[in-house]
């Protein structure tokens, strides 16, 4: 279950991307910055960046595969962009 407010605070324009991903894909860097992330704000915007992944499948595992390794939920998807959130 995720709260309407947190639902709504994802979807807004105003939660800014702070965490991207390069070609080079989950790096150990990109795992780390977003579980640091999630511990002290809960809420975190995500962006794969050009040639991280091809195609709509890829990108939905990419971004299931984070949400598993940092024990959050991926709450928002919209395109190359994901917001997860740590309950």
């Amino acid at each position: 279950y995720v709260p309407k407010e947190v639902l709504s605070m994802a979807k807004s324009d105003q939660l800014e991307i702070s965490v991207r991903i390069g070609r080079s894909g989950i790096s150990e860097a990109v795992l780390g910055e977003l579980s640091e992330q999630l511990d002290k704000r809960r809420l975190v915007k995500v962006k794969a960046n050009r040639g991280a992944v091809r195609g709509s499948s890829e990108r939905a595992e990419l971004f299931e595969g984070l949400a598993a390794a940092t024990n959050s939920m991926l709450v928002f998807q919209r395109g190359n962009v994901a917001v997860f959130w740590l309950d």
